[in-house]
């Protein structure tokens, strides 16, 4: 045999294990037992900052470092939250006094029980149109009809006043029943379920409900009477008003809002192309809304035009109420639907901060805190508070590094008190022009189809049949039809894998919903890829995470800079020491963190070198999962773990190369075909000297960036094999 094929054979030969003889060969390490009283305070201190992880970062502020970024962002921040809670108060259909509330009352709880540092809590659009269609349908106009007597002619008139305080009576009280279901989910630890909703499913939804949100405004834009509608064809019932009424058009109005939406969609654009170059981003709400109002005041629109405007602006906050509890059975099922779709939106967007930001958040604790939110400020008569990603990017862009909800709520309250009622001449069509400039995210997610029908046509349809769903029968119920819907697809696709075997799905182009459906004939697993890296650190049990080794490694690294820019560390270029790049350059900085560093950071110990993940019986991954796994890689790359994946067939690796897995970093040399010949693979490059030691990691300075996506789950993860020294 020729000494290139010996080469690639292996032959197999040691004795047999009973286990306790394997953890004496092999000197398995126990963990060494705590006193009574220091287990006791430990877990008192981790029950503290579960139930108020306020205290986790607070007490560990960096004033001089951060202060001054966060009174910036929590100054901008909140006058956009004061202005785009006027502007929702028109899709929930109260006063717009009740957006300003809403803007304010959810801020503080959240501050204290709130696990994301960076998410601006209050009104969302979507939301926010799910409690008005409510609102509409529970206070007809005709249930407020009262007589009226003009000229002997008797004719009736709408009680706006009675039905003005009934709507506001609804919305609250829907909006602490929300809060009660949010909480009561928290507690029985139940958040991973609001989690199974797919991509797919979120986007066709947040479509429909942007335009739903659409032809709701355009009633304020135009100016004209409309009816209330809800359910089944509301959208269509209401468009049909609009149209009917088309030649009752206010031209001041449609003016305003006309103008409002170009000027806004055109100036956010420019900060988004723009936002590496500009120290701030323009806050283009604001000044429209002082310039609307001027202008409003100035000519007189509303008696002059017949302009329709805010009006009444009342300084001071309202008095506190209890709920009506017989609004909660009237409003049970549509609370539950948007009970779940404020969760939904606001923890995926406090993920990618959260990942950003190389920082973890708690999805059961994320649920109570907005849940606390929700019942507080519902009884102060405001309405549903989720997030909304424009409101959060500006708080992240303006230089925010936590919770600046103390300052922004300040903010707000300096407007409801003092400044409320210079906004009394603004326009309604202005905010309504703000809040349709606002679904241009939502609206461009229509383009992820073309991506869907390429990558995957079981996600595709899930996109097209909740949207469809949801524009036809309404935003609750349509939320639950697609759900339905995907969970039949899925069933339907695992009942042919079973009867005629897994490749039938290939042509047929219906995949597997692994982000949504965990069933395997042999083992069921509930592992989700957002508990991925909790779930290898269990397996591995070397006790550290890799976001929280590279954060921590990061600060190490400031610190060692600011000493030696100081000339306090004496540097050399000997194994292990601190080695500086030359004046000018970006610094790389070689560390052993194997042992004592110059600065007391406390960096976990990473004590592997390489990590195999056996994929033998992962079935699918879908196009979320793929750019999760890649994210998963390159987070223990950027440690110097290398990770590679074995036991993948030739379908899944073409389902990989069809979704783009991948790329300059991640490349194909990462597959075996076997957890054995991986590790053989390392064990080979230990031996010839091709894989470092692990005890000396080179870390590239602060500036490392990633793509973010949510964490999500494969089907199975059975087997996590770890190579050190």
């Amino acid at each position: 045999m020729s000494t290139h094929a010996s080469s690639h054979q292996y032959f197999i030969s040691r004795p047999i294990y009973s286990y306790p003889d394997f953890n004496v060969e092999n000197e398995h390490c126990t963990g060494v037992d705590r006193t009574f009283r220091d287990r006791l305070s430990r877990t008192a201190l981790r029950l503290i900052k579960s139930i108020f992880p306020v205290t986790d970062w607070l007490f560990r502020y960096p004033v001089r470092e951060w202060l001054l970024s966060d009174i910036i962002s929590g100054v901008s921040t909140g006058l956009v939250s004061s202005l785009q809670g006027l502007a929702y108060a028109l899709l929930v259909s109260v006063s717009p006094v009740y957006g300003l509330y809403s803007a304010f009352f959810p801020i503080i709880p959240y501050f204290i029980f709130g696990t994301s540092r960076h998410v601006s809590v209050g009104p969302f659009p979507v939301t926010c149109l799910m409690v008005g269609s409510v609102v509409m349908t529970l206070t007809p106009d005709d249930d407020f009809l009262v007589p009226l007597n003009i000229s002997g002619v008797n004719e009736t008139t709408v009680d706006v006043e009675a039905r003005e305080a009934q709507r506001i009576v609804i919305a609250c009280s829907m909006t602490v029943l929300i809060g009660l279901i949010q909480v009561i989910m928290g507690l029985l630890q139940v958040g991973f379920l609001v989690r199974y909703l797919s991509d797919p499913l979120v986007g066709g939804f947040t479509t429909a409900a942007a335009l739903h949100v659409f032809i709701s405004q355009l009633k304020t834009i135009l100016s004209v009477p409309t009816s209330s509608h809800s359910g089944l064809f509301s959208i269509a019932y209401t468009l049909g008003d609009v149209l009917r009424n088309i030649k009752q058009t206010n031209t001041a109005d449609l003016l305003a809002g006309l103008m409002t939406i170009a000027v806004v969609m055109t100036v956010k654009e420019f900060n988004a192309k723009f936002q590496h170059k500009i120290p701030v981003s323009i806050p283009i709400e604001l000044i429209v809304t002082v310039v609307a109002t001027g202008i409003s005041y100035a000519v007189d629109l509303e008696s002059r035009y017949g302009a329709s405007t805010v009006r009444s602006i009342p300084r001071g906050f309202a008095s506190p109420s209890l709920p009506d509890q017989g609004v909660f059975w009237k409003t049970l099922e549509p609370g539950f639907s948007t009970a779940v779709v404020g969760y939904a939106v606001a923890v995926s967007v406090a993920k990618v901060y959260a990942a950003k930001n190389d920082y973890a958040i708690n999805g059961n604790q994320e649920l109570i805190a907005f849940g606390i939110s929700n019942v507080f400020s519902g009884c102060f008569s405001s309405f549903v508070a989720s997030t909304a990603l424009s409101r959060t990017a500006v708080q992240a862009s303006t230089g925010g590094k936590t919770q600046v909800g103390v300052i922004s709520a300040t903010v707000v309250m300096v407007v409801i008190l003092a400044l409320g009622q210079l906004l009394e001449p603004l326009q309604k069509s202005v905010l309504a022009g703000v809040v349709i400039a606002n679904l241009r995210g939502m609206f461009l997610q229509v383009l992820d189809v073309l991506v869907l029908w390429r990558q995957n046509r079981a996600d595709c349809l899930i996109w097209i049949a909740t949207c469809l769903a949801s524009v036809v029968l309404g935003l609750d119920v349509g939320l639950l039809t697609g759900l339905a819907f995907e969970i039949l697809l899925t069933v339907l696709v695992k009942v042919m894998e079973c009867f005629f075997g897994q490749n039938i799905t290939a042509p047929l182009g219906v995949m597997l919903k692994a982000t949504f459906l965990n069933w395997s004939f042999d083992e069921t697993s509930k592992t989700r890829m957002n508990k991925f890296f909790d779930l290898i650190t269990f397996l591995i049990q070397v006790g550290f995470d890799a976001v929280q080794v590279f954060k921590k490694r990061n600060k190490a690294l400031k610190k060692i800079q600011k000493l030696m820019k100081k000339e306090k560390l004496k540097t050399s270029k000997g194994e292990g020491d601190v080695v500086r790049v030359g004046p000018g350059e970006r610094a790389d900085l070689h560390l052993d963190w194997a042992s004592k560093l110059p600065v007391p950071v406390n960096v976990p110990r990473v004590q592997i070198h390489s990590l195999v993940l056996d994929f033998s019986a992962v079935s699918f991954l879908d196009v979320v999962a793929v750019k999760a796994l890649r994210l998963v890689v390159k987070e223990f790359v950027r440690l110097n773990v290398r990770v590679f994946i074995a036991g993948c067939d030739d379908e899944m690796v073409k389902n990989m190369e069809s979704l783009s897995f991948f790329d300059e970093a991640v490349t194909k040399d990462l597959l075996f075909l076997s957890v054995h010949d991986a590790v053989l693979f390392i064990r080979r490059g230990e031996a010839d000297g091709s894989l470092q030691n692990p005890a000396l990691r080179s870390v590239r300075s602060m500036s490392d960036t990633f793509t973010v996506v949510e964490y999500i789950h494969i089907k199975r993860f059975p087997l996590a094999t770890v190579c050190s020294k």
